[in-house]
């Protein structure tokens, strides 16, 4: 069974036209309703991984802080993620033989990486200092964002993290979207079965949850350097600093801090992002073909 039978690979029938606008919209679908959803378990994973802990960063108090930013953003980034990614990938594999395609997956998840983060990363400044109760009162996303853009510019402000923020995503695509391809690529010669939306969204939580485990000490790194202010940041130093000294404070466990709420979230998040992005794109697909 070649990986063309799939049937994401089915939205590159109607060339990239249809590929643009299929992955784009699918993908801001799923974006959406995953991060609505999942948005309470997101909120406790980033507390536990603040420095001034989880009780002080408000324990289970306001679990919904941040979600008017996280709804605002995460339509147009998963949106532009998958278009990239999905064009990227029906590009690279006219060249690609069936063994190269692991690689043509990764490539087109990096890039789809990079790109999402333009939008990704201001929109995860406002929603983890609104989540870590950082700034007093109900103070707007917009103004988190403009109060950062003052005061601490564009790179350090807005854009503070991005390249933390691209080391631990891109890892994790790398480790996610292979897995997927793979999983739904076997599905039905394991299984038996057809390849449905279920089966779709099961590849996708078990293939998240692998990468999410295995990229946690990344993701508190980014926690920790976009929850800080403009002068500790300064003196925090990179990312492998950072975590060195997470570690000889708290040990293994500080490294991994919110390892379960991460693996549970990105786990549930993958079943469902991955399952209502199959099920859009059969969705868009099938009205095409009318």
């Amino acid at each position: 069974m070649e990986l063309e039978d799939n049937t994401i690979a089915t939205a590159t029938l109607g060339g990239a036209k249809s590929i643009y606008w299929s992955s784009l919209i699918a993908g801001g679908v799923a974006g959406l309703v995953v991060d609505v959803a999942l948005f309470p378990i997101d909120t406790v994973k980033t507390r536990l991984q603040s420095e001034r802990g989880f009780i002080a960063s408000g324990g289970f108090r306001g679990v919904y802080k941040g979600l008017a930013a996280t709804a605002a953003g995460s339509a147009p980034t998963s949106a532009l993620f998958f278009c990239t990614y999905e064009t990227m990938k029906s590009h690279l594999r006219q060249y690609a033989s069936h063994d190269q395609l692991p690689y043509v997956h990764m490539v087109s998840a990096a890039a789809a990486e990079v790109v999402a983060c333009l939008i990704r990363v201001p929109i995860e400044i406002a929603k983890q200092r609104r989540q870590a109760l950082l700034h007093k009162g109900n103070a707007s996303s917009l103004s988190i964002l403009y109060e950062a853009l003052r005061k601490e510019g564009i790179r350090k402000g807005l854009y503070r993290g991005f390249g933390t923020t691209v080391m631990r995503d891109v890892p994790f695509s790398l480790i996610q979207f292979p897995l997927w391809e793979y999983f739904k690529l076997h599905w039905t010669d394991v299984t038996g079965t057809a390849l449905t939306p279920l089966s779709v969204a099961i590849c996708g939580a078990i293939s998240g949850g692998i990468a999410a485990g295995l990229t946690t000490p990344l993701d508190v790194a980014k926690t920790r350097i976009m929850l800080a202010e403009q002068l500790e940041s300064n003196r925090m130093g990179g990312m492998g600093r950072i975590l060195r000294n997470i570690y000889r404070e708290r040990g293994i466990r500080g490294v991994f801090a919110g390892f379960v709420p991460r693996v549970t979230w990105i786990t549930l998040g993958g079943a469902i992002f991955f399952g209502m992005y199959d099920l859009t794109l059969r969705y868009l697909n099938e009205n095409e073909d009318r």
